[in-house]
């Protein structure tokens, strides 16, 4: 890494990410297993903490305030506790929530996780799945481009989770928006609407979301291959940049002449719950701060790899990734 990078992530701070799309609260309940239960054969689990965490965009939102940068959030939760207790923890964490819509007809997505001896053992999720209403979708619309006009964004993330809130009506307006206003927007996508996102900057799916949607390309993870679907995608949705995600093969991206694959870092992998949410993050801010492609996708990858080393979905921090730059 050079110094560049380590200039540009001093200047994260003076950065403002918009992100739109699913939020969740990502609940765990912490306990210990020493015994199995004699109704059935399940562990027992004797609790002894709870903790409710950002999820979904709301996690993107906060690896961007982690990284000191500013972020406003938008989308649309319940009129309920969860929704309630979603917009504290953004608050808490610095998050600007005037952009979250509460609907009385949904609730708020929550994901809980049962975790024994630093093991998951089951998760229950609570969720509503049907896209949001068309007077949700003028309400979110139009708080983003009021947004957009008192304070510029620098970079925009459309974050997917398929639960709703990223129809194909919002995606159209808030993609011609900002192409229209010089901002640029990048893509977490998921199967639903997959091809829905013409025109955006970059666009980040995995490798498993890629194999899922272009059937008739055969994929392993070999840069012509990558390159094949990288080119096909581009004809479809005509996305500026490819990259693609391949978990312990590292990172793959396409930009016209410009192809590479970027290793994974050897890690002690913990969780990778989350990683996608901080390589998202970390793209979007190397684009604003004018760092390189290469540049931007590698501390990207960088980034992802360090929270994978910690249980549970957990953001990244400057502190964190400078702490790793300079002992290169």
């Amino acid at each position: 890494m050079n110094h560049t990078i380590i200039t540009a992530i001093h200047q994260f701070k003076t950065k403002h990410i918009a992100v739109i799309g699913d939020v969740m609260i990502d609940h765990y309940i912490n306990g210990k297993v020493d015994r199995i239960s004699p109704e059935a054969p399940v562990a027992v689990v004797n609790v002894n903490s709870f903790d409710d965490r950002a999820g979904g965009a709301a996690n993107v939102a906060l690896n961007i305030t982690s990284l000191k940068s500013k972020c406003s959030l938008f989308s649309v939760i319940g009129d309920d506790t969860n929704g309630k207790k979603l917009i504290s923890v953004c608050k808490k964490n610095k998050i600007d929530t005037t952009g979250l819509v509460s609907s009385p007809s949904r609730i708020t997505t929550l994901k809980a996780r049962v975790i024994g001896n630093n093991q998951q053992l089951i998760r229950f999720d609570y969720e509503t799945t049907i896209d949001i209403t068309p007077q949700e979708e003028k309400k979110i619309i139009e708080s983003f481009k009021k947004s957009a006009k008192n304070s510029k964004f620098d970079a925009v993330i459309l974050e997917d989770y398929n639960k709703g809130v990223l129809t194909k009506n919002v995606i159209t307006q808030i993609i011609d928006f900002c192409n229209q206003n010089d901002i640029p927007t990048l893509v977490d996508p998921k199967k639903n609407n997959f091809f829905e996102y013409q025109n955006c900057t970059l666009f980040k799916p995995n490798l498993k979301e890629i194999k899922e949607s272009l059937h008739n390309i055969s994929i392993q993870p070999s840069k012509q291959n990558l390159l094949e679907a990288s080119q096909q995608l581009q004809k479809k949705i005509n996305n500026q940049i490819s990259v693609i995600t391949l978990a312990e093969k590292g990172v793959f991206f396409h930009h016209q002449k410009n192809v590479e694959i970027i290793p994974a870092h050897v890690r002690n992998i913990a969780d990778v719950s989350g990683a996608g949410d901080t390589v998202i993050s970390v793209l979007a801010l190397g684009l604003a701060s004018q760092l390189t492609l290469n540049e931007t996708v590698e501390l990207s990858n960088l980034a992802g790899g360090l929270v994978c080393e910690s249980p549970g979905v957990v953001s990244i921090t400057t502190e964190k990734l400078l702490a790793e730059l300079t002992k290169k």
